[in-house]
């Protein structure tokens, strides 16, 4: 029988195992998750603040509902935040550096700067020309009234004429129909000239219209 060589049995090496390479891709991973949550929390934070404070909400109190709730013991009453907000309002009007000047300006009634012009001294045809806009007449009338009232008086407050009994400028008949524009008419050339213009604008609708008849019937 043969001998058998002792059998000397060989213990197994612990095995070795293998470096995974998906370590650091974790660590990674882990890294850049917890960087993306810090970043969340830190975004709600500010958003949080922004709307807090479009809201209106101060001096540390959070809106709930109608009531402010207070936080670190600051006032958070709704009213009292109204009053101390209409407390420093700028007002839209700043007080008067003079308040005698703001007086007078307020004032309503101010002075007014006026000037009355007499025309009854002046030339009656200056005055004729500064009436025509009261009956409605622009300047281009004046030349046929002026032939008009050239041949009826000559311009002469006091003409008269004894035949007729016609007086004035315009040669009212009688003179005392222009008592109707003015007590003072025997005299006063403004109140004669703007009873010619009446009857004229009434009766003719034009000084050139009134010329005209005149010179086809030797009247007006």
């Amino acid at each position: 029988m043969s001998k058998h060589a002792k059998h000397t049995p060989q213990h197994r090496n612990a095995p070795v195992r293998a470096i995974s390479t998906d370590a650091p891709r974790r660590a990674i991973r882990t890294t850049v998750l917890l960087s993306g949550v810090a970043m969340a929390a830190t975004g709600a934070a500010v958003s949080t603040g922004v709307m807090t404070q479009s809201a209106g909400v101060s001096d540390g109190a959070r809106d709930v509902g109608d009531t402010l709730v207070p936080v670190a013991g600051k006032p958070a009453n709704r009213a009292e935040l109204a009053a101390r907000t209409a407390s420093v309002s700028r007002s839209d009007r700043r007080d008067a550096a003079d308040p005698t000047k703001e007086a007078a300006l307020s004032s309503a009634e101010g002075r007014a700067m006026t000037r009355t012009e007499n025309l009854s001294a002046a030339d009656p045809r200056v005055i004729a020309q500064a009436l025509l806009p009261e009956f409605g007449y622009s300047q281009d009338q004046f030349s046929c009234l002026d032939s008009l009232w050239t041949r009826e008086s000559g311009w002469r407050v006091n003409a008269d004429n004894p035949s007729s009994t016609a007086y004035g400028i315009p040669q009212a008949l009688p003179g005392s129909k222009m008592s109707s524009a003015g007590a003072d008419w025997a005299t006063n050339p403004v109140t004669q000239i703007r009873w010619g213009l009446g009857y004229i604008k009434d009766r003719y609708g034009s000084p050139c219209s009134a010329w005209s008849h005149s010179q086809s019937y030797n009247f007006y």
